[in-house]
């Protein structure tokens, strides 16, 4: 992979990438890696995670969320009876700190998912459209506001999904 710049950036996911560079993993679980790099659905919600928690921690959830369910279905993810969710999300460890909030959010996202992308969150970025298409997709969905979404320019190539780096 062609690294690209991340110069600008700082904070967790600056940091995840750092440590790419030095130790070849960006959550410092090379299984967590792996388990994102094969999971579309866990690259985005991994982003949408990465909101007031370590980057590591945000990243690692959606494997946390697939252990205790089995999988990453965004469909049946939407369809989850809410209370039962964010029990499950709440069940330490945590997938996330602030359960509810991000347990609503999940699902929400789980849900345009699920309808506009046939429950693969690669739709969103498999058609080889431009990053500025896919940061705009991106932006559309629950709890992705302009700087998140301008990061997964960086998730998607440093999780192999995308090479940006001739854009």
């Amino acid at each position: 992979m062609t690294p690209i710049d991340y110069s600008h950036l700082e904070g967790g996911l600056a940091r995840m990438m750092d440590r790419y560079k030095e130790e070849g993993t960006l959550t410092g679980d090379h299984a967590a890696d792996a388990y994102i790099r094969e999971s579309p659905n866990a690259a985005l919600l991994g982003l949408l995670y990465d909101q007031r928690v370590r980057a590591e921690y945000a990243f690692i959830g959606p494997q946390r969320l697939h252990e205790r369910l089995g999988h990453l279905d965004m469909q049946t993810i939407a369809g989850h009876d809410p209370e039962a969710f964010k029990v499950l999300f709440g069940t330490p460890p945590a997938v996330h700190r602030f359960t509810n909030k991000m347990a609503d959010m999940t699902q929400a996202v789980a849900a345009i998912v699920a309808e506009q992308y046939a429950g693969d969150a690669a739709g969103i970025w498999n058609d080889n459209a431009p990053f500025e298409v896919v940061r705009k997709r991106v932006q559309a969905l629950p709890g992705f506001g302009v700087q998140k979404s301008e990061k997964m320019k960086y998730v998607l190539h440093y999780f192999g999904f995308r090479d940006f780096s001739g854009e």
